[in-house]
């Protein structure tokens, strides 16, 4: 069980990408205070491995019963980055740093912690390794960036205010490229 817990881990690991989600999750919430922060990191880690868990269990019923593939999925997930990292990049700086309440079920439970390919993972993971190692690779994985998250405090007081502002703009570039990447993927899926 330890053996399949470690193999269904790494994938998932890869595919989570908590350090790359990083910068993006610092730009979204610069401006606001740790507690909120912290309700912020709980509700984004109760998302995703939410959702997660969800399609290991009922993820390819739900797709075939409603005809949608993964890259249909693949395209939705991107337009909506894609739109969050328009409005990042030219709306008004206290406008676009003021987090809604929903800032951590979206964008950053889903689909940043668990997008497309963490549920394609999953799903794929459970039919090898069976679903009680895949759900507790889920559970290590959301729980190492809720972590990282929480740390990015520090990360916040070495770069400053300027160093912040320049990471949110290459974030919100970094958020456009990867959401041109799911639309891209997805449209592969068709073709």
């Amino acid at each position: 069980m330890l053996k399949n817990i470690l193999l269904s881990f790494i994938p998932l690991f890869v595919a989570v990408d908590a350090i790359g989600i990083l910068p993006i999750f610092v730009s979204l919430t610069e401006a606001v205070e740790q507690k909120v922060r912290t309700k912020i990191i709980i509700q984004s880690m109760l998302t995703a491995a939410g959702l997660a868990i969800a399609f290991v269990l009922v993820g390819k019923l739900v797709f075939k019963f409603l005809g949608i593939t993964m890259g249909d999925f693949m395209i939705a997930g991107g337009v909506i980055l894609f739109c969050l990292a328009i409005i990042d990049m030219v709306g008004p700086i206290k406008k676009r740093r003021i987090p809604g309440p929903e800032l951590g079920v979206v964008p950053l439970g889903t689909p940043l912690i668990a997008g497309p390919a963490v549920l394609t993972t999953s799903m794929v993971l459970a039919s090898q390794f069976g679903f009680i190692p895949t759900i507790v690779s889920i559970l290590l994985n959301v729980l190492f960036a809720g972590l990282l998250f929480r740390m990015s405090f520090w990360l916040m007081k070495f770069l400053g205010e300027v160093g912040s502002k320049a990471l949110s703009k290459v974030t919100s570039l970094l958020l456009a490229a990867i959401a041109v990447m799911l639309v891209r993927k997805g449209l592969e899926q068709f073709l």
